[in-house]
């Protein structure tokens, strides 16, 4: 079951981040504080949020344009042009009075010592202009992802999603939180085990697992709710199936924007023509693949189509 986006377009907004990586050794601990002192030997900044979405998108050959808002700082800038390197379309806002979000990692020894983020949220007024942007695109695309962070940037979600269904698009929310009404009538919501959780509540067993699924996808007016659950693969609830997606057996190293990966798997192929369960099929591979890599890193096209 190999993917062919070469005429599938989507177009991703939400909370866009860079991911910047320390690597290095790590011998001693420092006599100032009980910690490690990590002798930092390289850096790398990859795309993060949304914008790990979108480069994911792309990577599997859709057309993808990307909005959401900036610094305008240096970090900003570092992330737009890494972006376009890799043939995302920007569609940004800047905000002087923004700072970029930065997460920072430290790496040694291929484990994560210590993260710091660096972050604030956009006004609410700055954000309108991406819903004018976001109309103009719907003319052309049919295919929609929020990639919500919680981190301000989809604070007029509600009016988006409105002018996306009127639109007939196809829409895909990848959450945050425990209040799902605002991704009422979404064609397909991908929490992770413990964000279902947040929004449906613990559950006791398998059946009630079932049950609690089934009805946060009806009460909410989904098409379908995929939920990821690590080692227990995924389970989409489609209609009146629950399909049980086994996860992928190989060993993982990071987790680091595997939703990221399945929520753009699906969107690129559904863009593409393929059904829901064909997409949650395609997106639990790659899924398998991204966990399997150090960091923030996205799916290739060649690395899924080997996998499926």
């Amino acid at each position: 079951m190999s993917l062919d986006c070469s005429s599938a377009s989507v177009i991703v907004a939400g909370d866009v981040m860079l991911d910047r990586y320390w690597f290095g050794d790590s011998t001693r601990i420092s006599p100032e504080a009980p910690v490690p002192v990590v002798h930092v030997q390289r850096t790398r900044d990859v795309a993060g949020g949304a914008a790990n979405v979108a480069v994911n998108a792309v990577n599997l050959g859709v057309q993808t344009t990307l909005l959401s808002v900036v610094g305008d700082d240096h970090d900003g800038r570092a992330l737009q042009s890494l972006l376009e390197s890799r043939n995302v379309h920007c569609a940004f806002v800047r905000d002087p009075a923004l700072q970029t979000t930065v997460k920072l990692r430290v790496i040694s020894r291929n484990q994560q010592i210590v993260r710091a983020d660096f972050e604030q949220r956009p006004d609410h007024e700055l954000l309108f202009p991406l819903v004018a942007q976001f109309r103009e695109k719907l003319k052309t695309c049919k295919t929609v992802v929020f990639s919500d962070y919680g981190k301000g940037g989809l604070a007029h979600l509600r009016m988006m999603m409105g002018d996306a269904r009127a639109a007939n698009a196809c829409i895909l929310v990848d959450p945050k939180g425990p209040d799902y009404s605002i991704y009422r009538g979404a064609s397909v919501v991908t929490p992770n085990r413990d964000e279902f959780a947040q929004a449906a509540g613990k559950w006791n067993g398998e059946s009630d697992f079932e049950r609690r699924a089934f009805k946060l996808r009806d009460d909410l007016e989904l098409g379908a709710l995929l939920v990821t659950r690590s080692e227990e693969g995924m389970s989409l609830v489609i209609g009146n199936r629950h399909v049980r997606i086994p996860a992928q057996a190989r060993e993982v190293y990071d987790v680091s924007g595997a939703g990221d990966t399945v929520i753009a798997t699906m969107a690129a192929a559904l863009a593409a023509g393929q059904d829901m369960e064909s997409a949650a099929r395609l997106a639990n591979a790659a899924a398998g693949v991204v966990v399997g890599k150090i960091g923030t890193a996205p799916i290739t096209l060649e690395e899924l189509n080997r996998h499926v």
